[in-house]
C-alpha cells in the first residue's frame, strides 16, 4: 500500500512539473482553467476588440493567448478585407516586418553556436565596406552635403543585434539619416522585390553612422545588415537559411516572405485611416508587400509574412529554453543570453534590450504587468507579441493598419491578459 502511495505521489509531481512547462511544452488548445486563467475574464478582450471593430477604429484583428503551452485564447474579429468585407479568421496571414528581426536574429544565434563568429566580432571581418566607418558630423541641408568624424570603435555583431551600432533606418528614421540614405539608394527593408539585399548592405557600409557605435539606442537597418551575414555565414541565401534551420524544424508553414500561390487569399489587406482616425482602405503599393510574386530581397529587418499561431511557435519555442516539438534550436544558455540585457546603462524608454528583442525591466513591468525578464516588439503595420518567462505566457495581437491611431489597443490587450490569471 505504501509502494503505491509513493509511486502515486511521484506521477502527481511528474504531471505536475509538465503542467508547469518544464517538459518542452507543443501549442495545443486547452481551457482557460486548465493553465491557470479565467474565461471570464478573457471575455473582456472580446470586448476590447469588438468594440474597436464596431467603432471603425480598425478593420480587424487576431488575438492569441497561451500558457504552459496551452492555447486559452485564440479570436479573430472584423474583416480582413474592409473593400469585400471578407471575414477574419485565425488562420490569416499578415505582414510582421519588424517582427521578423527577432526571427533573423535567432537564426544568426544559431550561426553563433556553431562559431562562425563572435559577437564582439567587428562586422568589417565580413563585409569589408564596414572597415573604416565615420560618424556623421554636420549636415547641410540645401545640398545635403555633409562631414564626418572617423568612428572611435568598429561597428561590432552585438552593436546590429542591440540597434547601438549608429545605423538609422531609410523612410522611418532621422530626417537627415533619411536625406542620406535616400540619395544613396538605401531602402527602407520593403516596397521592392527586386533588389538584392547584399549589394544595399554594401552600400550602407560606406555611409556615415548617426553616432558613435555603442554610445547610444537608435532603430535601423542593423537587422537587414545580420541577414545578410547570415548569407555569408551560412552559405545559404537567407529565405532558404530560415526555411531549413527554423521554419520547417518548428513547423511554420505559414512564414515567407514571398508567399506561395495557394496562401495568397489568406494575408490580410493593408487598412488605412481618415482624418476622424476611422478604417478606410489602402491601396498602396509600397505599404502592400509582399508583392505576390516571386521576388530576390530578403529582409532581414523587415519581409516577413506570418500567422499568430506560427510566431507563437517560435516564441513558445524560446519559452522552452530553445526547444520545440523535439527539435532543438538553441541551447538553454544561448537563450538566456539572448533575453538579457546587452545595452548596459542605455535606455529604450523604460525597458533595456537584448540580442533581438526589448527586454522588461521593474519600471518597465510596472506599465501594464508584463513580468520583469519578459521579451517583446512588434511591427509597423500593427502586429505585437510578448513572451514572459516568469508567467509562461505567449500573447500577440495582430492587426494591419498604417497609420494607427489607436496604438493602445495593444497595452489594452496586454493588460487584459494579465488580468486574466487565476491561479
Amino acid at each position: 500500500m505504501k509502494r503505491t502511495t509513493v509511486t502515486l505521489l511521484i506521477l502527481v509531481i511528474l504531471l505536475s512539473l509538465n503542467s508547469c512547462g518544464g517538459e518542452d511544452p507543443v501549442l495545443k488548445k486547452a481551457s482557460p482553467e486548465s493553465a491557470g486563467m479565467s474565461a471570464a475574464r478573457l471575455d473582456r478582450i472580446d470586448n476590447m476588440l469588438q468594440e474597436a471593430v464596431d467603432n471603425k477604429w480598425i478593420a480587424g484583428a487576431v488575438g492569441f493567448i497561451a500558457r504552459d503551452g496551452k492555447i486559452v485564447y485564440d479570436k479573430a474579429f472584423g474583416v480582413s478585407d474592409p473593400e469585400s468585407g471578407t471575414p477574419m479568421n485565425t488562420g490569416n496571414i499578415f505582414r510582421i516586418a519588424s517582427q521578423t528581426k527577432a526571427i533573423v536574429s535567432i537564426a544568426a544565434m544559431t550561426l553563433f553556436e556553431e562559431g562562425k563568429f563572435l559577437l564582439d566580432d567587428p562586422v568589417s571581418k565580413y563585409i569589408p565596406e564596414f572597415a573604416g566607418q565615420a560618424v556623421l558630423s554636420a549636415f547641410n541641408e540645401k545640398d545635403t552635403t555633409y562631414t564626418t568624424v572617423p568612428a572611435r570603435r568598429p561597428v561590432t555583431i552585438r552593436h546590429l543585434l542591440t540597434h547601438t551600432s549608429g545605423i538609422d533606418y531609410a523612410g522611418i528614421g532621422s530626417p537627415v539619416m533619411r536625406a542620406i540614405y535616400g540619395k544613396a539608394g538605401i531602402a527602407g527593408g520593403f516596397g521592392t522585390n527586386t533588389d538584392v539585399i547584399g549589394e544595399e548592405v554594401k552600400d550602407l557600409g560606406k555611409l556615415p553612422l548617426a553616432h558613435q557605435p555603442g554610445e547610444k539606442w537608435t532603430y535601423g537597418l542593423n537587422v537587414d545588415v545580420l541577414g545578410y551575414l547570415v548569407e555569408i555565414w551560412s552559405g545559404r541565401p537567407l529565405d532558404v537559411f530560415l526555411r531549413e534551420h527554423l521554419f520547417d524544424p518548428l513547423g511554420m508553414n505559414d512564414t515567407w516572405f514571398y508567399l506561395p500561390p495557394d496562401k495568397h487569399s489568406r494575408l490580410v489587406k493593408v487598412s488605412s485611416e481618415d482624418a476622424d482616425h476611422h478604417v478606410r482602405p489602402l491601396n498602396s503599393p509600397y505599404l502592400d508587400y509582399p508583392l505576390l510574386t516571386d521576388g530576390t530581397l530578403f529582409s532581414g529587418g523587415a519581409g516577413l509574412s506570418s500567422t499568430t499561431r506560427d510566431y507563437a511557435i517560435f516564441l513558445q519555442m524560446l519559452l522552452n529554453n530553445g526547444e520545440y516539438n523535439g527539435k532543438r534550436i538553441l541551447s538553454r544558455r544561448t537563450v538566456e543570453l539572448i533575453t538579457s540585457n546587452h545595452i548596459g546603462e542605455l535606455n529604450h524608454g523604460k525597458n533595456k534590450f537584448g540580442l533581438g528583442f526589448e527586454i522588461v525591466t521593474e519600471a518597465g513591468q510596472a506599465e501594464l504587468g508584463m513580468t520583469k525578464g519578459s521579451f517583446l516588439w512588434g511591427g509597423y503595420f500593427s502586429t505585437s507579441y510578448w513572451a514572459d518567462p516568469e508567467e509562461r505566457i505567449v500573447g500577440l495581437v495582430f492587426m494591419q493598419q498604417v497609420p494607427m491611431s489607436h496604438g493602445e489597443l495593444q497595452s489594452k490587450f496586454k493588460a487584459l491578459v494579465y488580468q486574466a490569471l487565476d491561479d
